[in-house]
């Protein structure tokens, strides 16, 4: 017996000291200085608005929104929103947060992503249990489709009803210098593109301050390109609401994350640093 009770004890020692040499993930500050969780959660609930920006395929992303999300809800009224619901989806959303129709039923519904159930369901199935308002803020992805192809006038061809599921017009591209930068980096930076991501950020940014109210703490889920470099999103926001307490949160990968790359600095107030081995939802 006290022999097994021994090898126990050095696996369990084994084990720790495995999950110390290699973590799936590291929580850095902007400046890329190691941070502790219980750090990040103190700084967090002093907010109005949080921007957590995700991979969406990343499983430590999903896991991280939901665990915050749990311990803030501890301590402030909260409001969660996402990308990943359409704004002219929030009647079928509130009829399954207050329990008229079954998941299926929003399913058949409502535009749901194809990893809602694993990845964005387990917020929403929260929200529902804790009685909390959540909101799809994103713009229909057809309007989005629209801009694409023929600009920001094409908005104006709209039906009043279809604007009402969109930013108040007419939308004006975010013009700081390190978004555009961010964005011009990656595959997709041509200036249509630009212009329909803009519609997506705008919008979101506006769901998020029309929904918000004073003394709560508004939690959105987005993807990280969109709140990056403290532009897109918040940009937005802040050209409404200058004067809240912002707090933006953003996912990197790298092959090794005891030490922040410099190109992942700067990103956002915290930035959660994944081992590039992690696994992902699809």
């Amino acid at each position: 017996m006290k022999k097994i009770k021994l090898l126990l004890f050095l696996l369990g020692i084994g084990n720790l000291l495995l999950g110390q040499s290699m973590p799936s993930h590291v929580i850095y500050n902007a400046k890329g200085k190691k941070i502790s969780y219980g750090k990040m959660i103190k700084s967090l609930q002093s907010s109005d608005i949080i921007l957590f920006g995700e991979y969406h395929n990343n499983p430590i992303s999903h896991w991280l929104q939901y665990e915050i999300t749990k311990e803030l809800n501890d301590k402030r009224t909260l409001v969660l929103g996402a990308e990943m619901i359409e704004a002219d989806n929030q009647d079928e959303l509130d009829r399954y947060l207050k329990g008229d129709i079954d998941y299926d039923e929003l399913d058949s519904l409502a535009r749901l992503w194809p990893n809602h159930k694993t990845d964005y369901g387990p917020l929403v199935d929260f929200a529902k249990d804790n009685g909390l308002t959540f909101i799809g803020t994103n713009i229909p992805r057809r309007y989005a489709k629209m801009v694409y192809s023929g600009g920001y006038e094409v908005l104006d061809t709209l039906s009043e009803q279809d604007k009402s599921w969109i930013a108040p017009l007419p939308i004006t591209l975010d013009t700081t210098q390190a978004y555009n930068q961010f964005i011009a980096s990656q595959e997709y930076g041509s200036p249509a593109l630009l212009k329909a991501q803009s519609t997506k950020d705008a919008t979101m940014a506006y769901f998020i301050y029309k929904n918000f109210k004073k003394g709560d703490l508004f939690i959105h889920y987005n993807g990280a390109y969109h709140s990056n470099m403290y532009g897109g999103i918040l940009w937005y926001l802040k050209k409404m609401a200058s004067d809240l307490n912002y707090a933006t949160i953003t996912t990197v990968s790298q092959d090794n994350v005891k030490k922040l790359l410099k190109e992942n600095r700067h990103l956002a107030d915290f930035i959660i640093c994944v081992d590039s081995d992690m696994t992902t939802t699809y």
